[in-house]
């Protein structure tokens, strides 16, 4: 049976960038709807991770909804991680790629605020990592997962508007720019230091 993590924080620790009540609804609505989904279509076969690049072991007929499902569930449980109350910033290996990378944080900052407000629709924006350890930041649709694509996802941003509706109502913009106030990057620190 597939799960999703226990959220990291109460639900109010978020306040005031993002509001208690959002994020229960978020986490105890949206993302755990995802979970039930998923465990109605398929029988615990394989790691949640996996399912991305073993979707053909799957029937052809369910293959979409398992992987939207799917993703729903890991792109949630990054987004999590991604925030807490004491916000983070990035360390060690993962710091020194950023900054090889774009300059400094605040440069990469603004590429990942400019990058998250160019998005159409629904979906995240991520920063992720590929197997040689080169990092980027991209878009991803509904409920893509960077894991279809070889890439490893270390850090997110939600940009569904369930994710700010409550509080930003169509100032989606103003929710980017606010919610580096709570973004905590002590997980993909770690993350990029266990891969490289």
């Amino acid at each position: 049976m597939y799960n999703i993590i226990n959220l990291p924080y109460p639900y109010y620790a978020l306040e005031p960038i993002i509001d208690e009540r959002t994020v229960n609804i978020h986490y105890n609505k949206h993302h755990k709807k995802y979970m039930e989904n998923l465990n109605k279509l398929t029988n615990y076969k394989m790691p949640l991770e996996e399912i991305p690049q073993k979707i053909e072991e799957f029937p052809l007929k369910d293959r979409g909804d398992i992987l939207y499902n799917a993703g729903g569930i890991l792109n949630h449980n990054l987004y999590w991680q991604s925030l807490n109350n004491t916000p983070s910033l990035p360390k060690g290996k993962l710091l020194s790629k950023i900054n090889e990378t774009y300059g400094n944080f605040d440069n990469f900052k603004k590429q990942f605020q400019e990058k998250s407000k160019k998005l159409t629709g629904s979906g995240y924006t991520f920063l992720v990592t590929d197997s040689n350890g080169n990092i980027s930041i991209i878009n991803m649709s509904n409920q893509e997962t960077p894991l279809s694509y070889n890439l490893t996802p270390l850090f997110t941003i939600d940009l569904w508007e369930h994710a700010y509706y409550l509080k930003y109502q169509n100032n989606r913009n103003t929710y980017i720019e606010n919610i580096w106030y709570k973004t905590n990057f002590d997980h993909a620190s770690t993350l990029y230091e266990e891969l490289f």
